[in-house]
């Protein structure tokens, strides 16, 4: 198969024009209103695709998805795959796109990774307009009394810029503003971008946005959006970007691309709209949660599953040879540096030491509850003995295992894998690690100990202050939503992948409360990535003749 016209995609997911259920954006893309589109007549097995640590380059989690959607397809089991959007910060900045690659891609690739329908410019705006009505309340008399100085609403900005990590506005005298220390974040890191992606229709989205907490006032309680008047004309901004975007891979598997947030400062997964909407319109759903199992997945079961009640029938884990010996310490990986071609040869004893790493995370898919696949993305330097060794583990832990060579070969690459998954799936209620109702800070330590290895917290002063404050206000409840390096199974990146023991240091907390969490900062952690002194925007241009983009 190959691309599809957008129109012959829609109908083959039972969607109309006519009926107003799905708006076309020029010839790649359309937008699913999920209320207009009907019931649907499936009830989907939902397989959910997390990766052991990555190193920098990532070990090919979202070409895994891809693949295997194109795979299930190829042995008769019909399916979506369900994705979040590229940010713009990895695109211009170290990382990369989003959009899988090879043989294994969403498509238009450049045009996705480059913002598709917009939904970012929303997300953006729709937080920034909020942030610009709350300076503007300050400066005209603050009639709700916001104490300046607690002020925790920041800025959003779509690309990595470190020099906004802290700042002083409203500088100038008095027709510039109340001056104050403020902070930016990236669009991802943005509650807004969380609330789209948790909203479970279009009123729930408005009820969301008007529960978001700016600050407090000088008596100490929260203020939200709504006594500012934002959240209606946030709303507004948000109108088309609460829609799922319908795209389609390089096969013409239907694609749902919806909402970005990452999983190392944010809940890392696709919006529960498109994720809802899938399950009704194909008997088998991929959705891709972010990072290692220690984030993407973690937050996927206490946060998406837990919130829209959702059964994942199957977790596939993403490993490669390669992460193994990297985390057994035979070569450092940077990004923009050449690849250390070390870990092209053979070695069985650095695979074994590095399997540690893929253990630890298959005691964490299998602790939710879920029955687990291994998937080992395939590089051509791969010895038999070293897949041989990623094979014997997830056996020994009771995991399906499956070789796939996406990326290569899309689809006919990810049969064998797709075959495991089917035979695998069994949808189950996910076994959670904390209880909601469980003090913060005792949830925080039991997911700390259960999921990250750690054997005690180092808590400071700061945030014991604020989980009481939280707790004080009522939303003691709520679950949390750490912001954790995805480079190491610690809160240390130089720590790499070999699991250890360690003491979680926890700087702070902070309220999402439109969002339905807590966020937890740990670590050096920062919500505001930098540029590289060699960032990918250096290397990008447009052909002056064709139009085309190089260097994306």
């Amino acid at each position: 198969m190959s691309p599809r016209p957008l129109a012959e995609l829609a109908r083959g997911l039972d969607l109309d024009p006519q009926h107003r259920s799905y708006l076309p954006y020029g010839h790649d893309f359309a937008k699913i209103d999920a209320a207009a589109a009907g019931p649907g007549g499936h009830d989907g097995k939902l397989i959910v695709v997390s990766a052991v640590t990555p190193t920098p380059l990532g070990e090919g989690k979202t070409v895994t998805s891809i693949s295997l959607s194109m795979g299930l397809n190829k042995i008769g089991a019909p399916c979506i795959v369900c994705l979040r959007q590229p940010s713009l910060g990895p695109v211009f900045g170290s990382k990369g796109g989003g959009a899988g690659g090879g043989k294994a891609q969403v498509v238009p690739a450049d045009a996705i990774n480059l913002g598709m329908t917009g939904d970012g410019h929303a997300i953006g705006t729709a937080h920034n307009l909020l942030s610009a009505m709350l300076d503007a309340h300050l400066r005209h008399g603050n009639e709700l009394r916001l104490d300046p100085t607690r002020i925790t609403w920041p800025r959003v900005s779509p690309v990595n810029d470190g020099a906004l990590r802290k700042l002083v506005i409203g500088l100038g005298g008095p027709l510039n503003g109340v001056p104050r220390e403020s902070f930016f974040e990236i669009n991802e890191a943005s509650e807004v971008m969380a609330i789209v992606a948790l909203a479970r229709d279009r009123a729930d989205l408005r009820r969301r946005l008007g529960q978001i907490v700016v600050g407090q006032d000088v008596a100490g309680a929260p203020v939200r959006a709504e006594q500012l008047g934002a959240a209606g004309a946030m709303s507004v901004l948000l109108r088309d970007a609460l829609h799922p975007t319908l795209a389609q891979t390089s096969d013409g598997t239907p694609a749902l691309i919806h909402a970005g947030p990452f999983a190392n400062i944010a809940h890392g997964n696709n919006s529960i709209l498109a994720t809802r909407f899938a399950l009704t319109r194909a008997p088998w759903v991929v959705t891709e949660c972010g990072f290692g199992s220690d984030l993407g997945l973690e937050k996927f079961m206490h946060i998406k599953a837990r919130s829209a009640g959702l059964k994942p029938a199957c977790v596939v884990l993403v490993c490669t040879v390669r992460a193994l010996k990297v985390h057994a310490g035979v070569a450092k990986v940077a990004v923009g540096k050449p690849l250390d071609q070390i870990v092209s040869i053979p070695d069985v004893a650095a695979v074994e030491r590095g399997a540690a790493n893929l253990r630890h995370h298959l005691r964490n898919a299998r602790g939710f509850g879920m029955q687990v696949v291994v998937a080992l993305n395939r590089f051509p330097t791969d010895s038999l003995d070293e897949i041989a060794v990623v094979e014997r583990v997830a056996r020994e832990a009771d995991a399906g295992f499956a070789i796939h060579t996406g990326f290569a070969d899309g689809g006919d690459g990810a049969t064998e894998l797709a075959r495991a998954v089917v035979a695998a799936a069994e949808p189950r209620t996910p076994s959670f690690r904390y209880e909601l109702n469980q003090p913060l800070l005792t949830k925080l330590e039991a997911l700390a100990r259960a999921v990250y290895g750690a054997t005690d917290l180092d808590i400071s002063p700061a945030a014991r202050t604020r989980a009481k404050q939280l707790e004080a206000w009522g939303f003691g409840d709520l679950p949390l939503c750490v912001a954790k390096t995805h480079l190491a199974t610690t809160h240390d990146p130089a720590d790499g992948g070999l699991p250890r023991p360690f003491s979680l240091p926890v700087r702070d907390l902070q309220l999402r409360a439109g969002a339905g969490f807590v966020t937890v900062l740990t670590g050096e952690l920062t919500t505001m990535p930098a540029l590289t002194k060699h960032p990918n925007a250096i290397d990008m241009d447009v052909d002056p003749d064709t139009g085309q983009i190089r260097g994306l």
